[in-house]
């Protein structure tokens, strides 16, 4: 089961540059000085990005556990 684990590994860490995509796209919309709903409005497409992130990370951690727990 060691190609369930290198597939979750790699799963996770697509899943992390995701979550960093969306930590810099963030960081450069507040130090363009936005405030208020102009802020709000520019983070609301990062949403999608950052759940899908998440959920990418989560299931490539679930795929190591499953491979290193049937391997």
């Amino acid at each position: 089961m060691e190609w369930l684990v290198l597939i979750g590994a790699l799963v996770s860490v697509a899943g992390l540059v995701g979550l960093v995509i969306c930590i810099v796209k963030a960081t450069r919309l507040k130090r363009q000085g936005l405030e208020g709903d102009a802020l709000s409005e520019g983070l609301r497409p990062l949403i999608g990005l950052n759940l899908a992130s998440l959920a990418f990370s989560v299931i490539g951690l679930m795929l190591v556990i499953l491979g290193l727990a049937l391997g």
